[in-house]
Parts: C-alpha cells; sequence; structure tokens
C-alpha cells in the first residue's frame, strides 16, 4: 500500500487526505493543532462557487491611491513591513494585469466549477449537513454607482461562466432580511455559493470522517520533516512517523518549510480579522458590505464580522483597525449587542503571486509534494484540489488540467 504523511489539517490537508484515502493510500495527517483551527476556522465560511477569478491586484489609480492613503478599508498595511511584501506585490500586481488575469481565470475556474460538488460528497459522508445552508449570499452597495456597476459585473459572469445571481431593489433586500436597518442601493444576491455556520467544525467533520475510515492523526511539527529510507519522516507527540511521499499543506507557512530544501517561494501573506458579535436580530445569510471591505456571516457563536488583507510582519502584534472600521460600519446595518471575545481573531492567507495555488510534485525532491497558495478560496477549494493533487500522486489523469498549478511553472 502507497503511504503518505500530509503537513497541515486546514482544509487544503484534510481534503487531500481524503482523496489519498479514496485511492488507496494509507494516510498519516499531522499539525501543530486540532483540524481546522488556523485560517479554515476564521474565513467567512462561504463555499464560494460563483468566485470563477481569482482576486487581481487593482491596477486603477484611483483604488491604488485609496490603499496607500488608507482610505480604503479593503487594504490596511503596516509601513515597515512593505519592504519584505514588496518582490511578491510586485509580481500580484504584473500578473493581475487584463490578459494575464485572463488566462490565470481559464484555470481557477475550471477548479472551482467542482468545488461545491466535491463539498458535496464530503458532507453527506461526513454528517455535517446541519453545518451548511445552501442559499447563497449577498452583495450590498451603499451607493447607486457601486450598485451599477455590481450589476453590470454580474451579467458579465452570467454571460462568460453561467453564474447565477439576482438584482434586488432596497425594498426587496429589506424583504429578505429584515435584521438589516439599511439598504443602502441594493444588493447582488449570488445563488449558487452554501454558507458554513462554523467553518471550523466543517473541517473537524471532515477530519473526523478521515479517522473513521482508517486515517491517523498525530499532532507534530512541520519543520521535523526530512528525508528517510522510506522518503519522508516526521517527529509527532506519539514517535517518528514515515511514509514515501509527504505533502505539504501548510498554508501561509509553506515557504518556511520548504526553504530548508532550497526553495524560494514567493507568497503575499494576506493577515485577517474576525470577531462575533451578540444580536438579537441576526441576518438569514451572509451579507458582504462592499464598500466596508467586510462580511457580515450569521454563525454558530454569532454575527462574524470579518476584514479584508492587512499586510504586516509576521511577528507583529495584532493591530485590528479594519476590523474596528468594519465593526462601525456593520453597526450602521444590524443592532449589535456586545462583542463575545474580548479580543479579536486574526490568521493570514497565503497568496500567489501569480493568482493561481501550488498544485503538484517539488521540482527537486522526489516524493515531495507541494499543495498551497489558495489566497482566500481554501476554505472553498480545498477537497477540489485535493483531487487535483491525489490523482497526480495516483497517477491518474487529472479533472482538469494541471500544468496551470504546478511548481514548475514560468
Amino acid at each position: 500500500m502507497r503511504s503518505a504523511i500530509v503537513l497541515g489539517a486546514g482544509m487544503v490537508g484534510v481534503g487531500t487526505a481524503l482523496h489519498l484515502q479514496q485511492r488507496g493510500w494509507s494516510v498519516i495527517l499531522v499539525d501543530r493543532g486540532a483540524p481546522g483551527r488556523e485560517t479554515s476556522y476564521g474565513n467567512a465560511g462561504i463555499i464560494q462557487s460563483e468566485a470563477v477569478e481569482p482576486y487581481a491586484m487593482p491596477r486603477d489609480w484611483a483604488s491604488l491611491f485609496a490603499i496607500a492613503t488608507g482610505r480604503s478599508n479593503d487594504v490596511h498595511y503596516e509601513v515597515g513591513a512593505l519592504p519584505r511584501h514588496l518582490g511578491a506585490l510586485l509580481r500580484y500586481w504584473w500578473h493581475s494585469a487584463p490578459r494575464r488575469h485572463e488566462s490565470a481565470a481559464r484555470a481557477y475556474a475550471s477548479l472551482i466549477a467542482h468545488a461545491a460538488p466535491e463539498h458535496a460528497g464530503l458532507i453527506e459522508e461526513a454528517g455535517a449537513a446541519d453545518l451548511v445552508r445552501r442559499g447563497g449570499f449577498r452583495v450590498l452597495h451603499r451607493a447607486a454607482r457601486a450598485m451599477d456597476a455590481g450589476v453590470a459585473e454580474a451579467e458579465r459572469l452570467r454571460a462568460r461562466y453561467g453564474v447565477r445571481s439576482r438584482v434586488l431593489s432596497p425594498a426587496e433586500l429589506g424583504a429578505a432580511e429584515p435584521a438589516l436597518k439599511a439598504t443602502g442601493a441594493g444588493a447582488i444576491h449570488w445563488e449558487d455559493p452554501w454558507s458554513v455556520r462554523d467553518p471550523g467544525a466543517l473541517v473537524a467533520a471532515y477530519a473526523a470522517l478521515f479517522t473513521r475510515r482508517g486515517g491517523t492523526l498525530r499532532q507534530g511539527e512541520a519543520d521535523s520533516l526530512a528525508p528517510s529510507g522510506r522518503g519522508w519522516r516526521v517527529a509527532t507527540a506519539d514517535g517518528p512517523v514515515e511514509a514515501e511521499a509527504a505533502v505539504v499543506a501548510l498554508g501561509p507557512w509553506s515557504p518556511d518549510l520548504l526553504r530548508r530544501f532550497g526553495y524560494r517561494v514567493a507568497m503575499v501573506r494576506k493577515r485577517g480579522y474576525h470577531r462575533h458579535w451578540r444580536s438579537r436580530r441576526t441576518l438569514a445569510l451572509p451579507l458582504l458590505d462592499a464598500q466596508n471591505g467586510t462580511v457580515l456571516a450569521p454563525m454558530a457563536a454569532g454575527l462574524r464580522i470579518t476584514t479584508g488583507a492587512e499586510l504586516s510582519r509576521p511577528e507583529a502584534a495584532i493591530d485590528p483597525v479594519q476590523l474596528a472600521r468594519a465593526e462601525a460600519a456593520a453597526r450602521d446595518l444590524v443592532d449589535l449587542d456586545g462583542p463575545r471575545e474580548n479580543a479579536p481573531w486574526s490568521g493570514t492567507r497565503p497568496c500567489m503571486p501569480d493568482l493561481l495555488p501550488v498544485i503538484g510534485a517539488a521540482p527537486r525532491h522526489p516524493g515531495l509534494w507541494f499543495h498551497f497558495g489558495h489566497g482566500h478560496q481554501g476554505f472553498t477549494l480545498g477537497p477540489a484540489s485535493g483531487r487535483l493533487l491525489a490523482e497526480a500522486m495516483s497517477g491518474e489523469t487529472p479533472f482538469v488540467p494541471a500544468a496551470p498549478f504546478s511548481p514548475g511553472r514560468r
């Protein structure tokens, strides 16, 4: 029986482990903590089948000026941290040019089209249907001009990819979401995405399915990874484990580990925040307040208010400037009674400069495989990209073209 160690028990790592299991592999899943407690826990909880194109860096001067001067809540930055991000950001900007973004979008759309179907089978087998709502989510636009642009973009995505959406007037939005105090210029209702009331619990349910199938879950440190006689070895709390293959699915921590093996991986690491709030009346579906770069997501723990991207040093103390702005903006929309946590949660999103995740074999180390860099969509894409990697490791024909995601791509 073929064997593998998967490093990282977020949605990406767990999705990989499950697909390898389905192909007859013996799999050991290793993480320093419990499954789904890092980046996979802290997102807005949306399986975004409408997100058929990767997030591009703004290239218009108005948007860049708003970010540079701190007027946009989509991005916040620590000035002293910019030099460490500069190289990756310049590449990100270059790849966001229309022609290159269009090329990346073709590959991205081919993979995300399988995101919800891959989740569906796991949700059913894991017995996790109670965690999932299948009603979509909404994007609120506060100004008429922004609403017109949102409608045009929704129509473009419908014509090109068949993505379904519905335009809601302010009155229709108010009827759909009685808890809203203000409805702006209306909203776009993306109809096909699913939302999850506890993202970490869904990853944990998938991990429990993995162990029920006979998989092994171990606590250990990824930086102990080393070649061994059998292939690869990792130290765990229960002693060393070995396997013929090892998968690096460590999200934003992947480049640090791979540097030990001579790989220099450029990555834009974006910190994000959230906090849960108590409210007497909550939302039926997640709502993106586009003007303020925040999602209000109804969760089991309360109304989760999330932020956009912060560019900071990994060791920097939390600086929830964006979250404070997001929470103030949320008060315009819903009544908030008080936060459930004294301190906000923060985590890091791993974004590749060329907009696509890295999925495939390490160029110079037989038996070592890469699976990271999903940006804002690791929670959505983990099972689908896990299938793609498991097919490559098993010598199968990939279900979507694999070359755009290869670690050796140029």
